[in-house]
């Protein structure tokens, strides 16, 4: 890890700033110089082969912003705020319940971590930061990135024309297809035209860590169909470009939500709820075009042409212009594809 030291004075600084000074006015206050220049939305990597996401928002009397950083889901931040200087400050919370000692209630610390990032308007950089564990130290880990333009107006897809079909899985072995961490488990094999992941655990015993599953050419926009077999209370994902996950759940019989069935993670939630049970054989249709996604699960239009605004959790690269592989998610549960059917759009 790189040693943090600017933005981390800054930080400690900051803490000891007195509040005694002249009055400020609402209105001094209602535009923070620079803040225009991190205004947008930023992708970026980080230290150590992961992907982030920021969004910022500047309103008339305040800013906000949506964070992904490596993982799981985009979400709103705990603060935002721009020091002086230009530093961008972007906090996060969450519960850590400590030891207690013998014949006292335990404590629950809510632990804050944050970003200090730099702009130059187009380019992003900084640290991520978060206290240890045991309230001694703080780790920093490297990030930097590129600004997003804004998405361009939704494509007329009856106008999209598409090169040959390719068919990604040959129904017989995995040739074309990579585990992409090759330290972990292949739980993937080909059973009478299946692609099966059996990533089973075993209670009482090690947890087994199963590797995802990519192919090993790479695509720019394309149109998708497969079909895809979830066992009851499972969870997987197809990874479009390597960037944008396509939620496959266990999700019959509830609500529509951005994290079930055919959502595209966090980001885009289904129209309507158009999953079968768990077990039964599922179609999906997939086009993604001038980032912007629409999804057809069991013949119907659950998400339509909607825009895309950055990749997703666990995603391989940030460069949304950069082609990338197709990757179904294989560390969650057992999952079964067939008929997988790529059209990559004509230039």
């Amino acid at each position: 890890m790189r040693v943090c030291v600017k933005f981390f004075l800054a930080a400690l600084f900051l803490a000891t700033v007195s509040c005694e000074g002249p009055e400020v006015q609402d209105e001094d206050i209602l535009i923070v110089a620079g803040i225009e220049d991190f205004a947008g939305h930023w992708s970026f990597d980080i230290e150590g082969g992961w992907v982030g996401w920021l969004g910022v928002t500047q309103y008339a009397d305040y800013i906000d912003a949506e964070l992904l950083w490596k993982w799981g889901s985009v979400s709103p931040v705990a603060h935002v705020f721009l020091a002086d200087g230009g530093t961008l400050y972007v906090t996060r919370t969450g519960q850590r319940r400590m030891v207690a000692a013998e014949g006292a209630e335990p404590r629950v610390h809510t632990v804050t971590h944050w970003m200090e990032a730099q702009t130059d308007g187009e380019t992003i950089s900084g640290y991520w930061l978060e206290p240890r564990p045991g309230g001694v130290g703080v780790d920093s880990t490297w990030f930097e990135g590129m600004k997003l333009p804004p998405v361009p107006p939704a494509p007329d897809l009856a106008a999209v024309e598409y090169g040959e079909p390719v068919e990604l899985f040959n129904g017989y072995d995995l040739t074309g297809w990579e585990l992409i961490e090759e330290n972990l488990v292949n739980g993937w094999k080909a059973v009478d035209g299946v692609l099966h992941n059996d990533a089973v655990q075993t209670p009482g015993e090690p947890r087994v860590n199963y590797g995802n599953l990519r192919t090993v050419d790479e695509f720019e926009d394309f149109n998708l169909t497969l079909e895809v077999n979830i066992p009851e209370g499972s969870n997987s994902g197809v990874y479009l470009r390597g960037m944008y996950e396509i939620q496959v759940l266990d999700s019959y019989g509830r609500e529509p939500d951005d994290h079930h069935m055919g959502a595209l993670y966090s980001r885009i939630t289904p129209e309507v709820a158009a999953e079968k049970p768990a077990g039964e054989w599922q179609t999906m249709d997939i086009t993604l075009v001038e980032r912007h996604l629409t999804v057809f699960l069991n013949g119907e239009t659950i998400i339509d042409n909607e825009p895309v605004l950055g990749p997703t959790g666990g995603a391989l690269q940030s460069d949304v212009f950069a082609p990338g592989p197709v990757f179904l998610q294989g560390d969650h549960g057992p999952v079964s594809f067939r008929n997988l059917v790529l059209r990559p759009v004509a230039n």
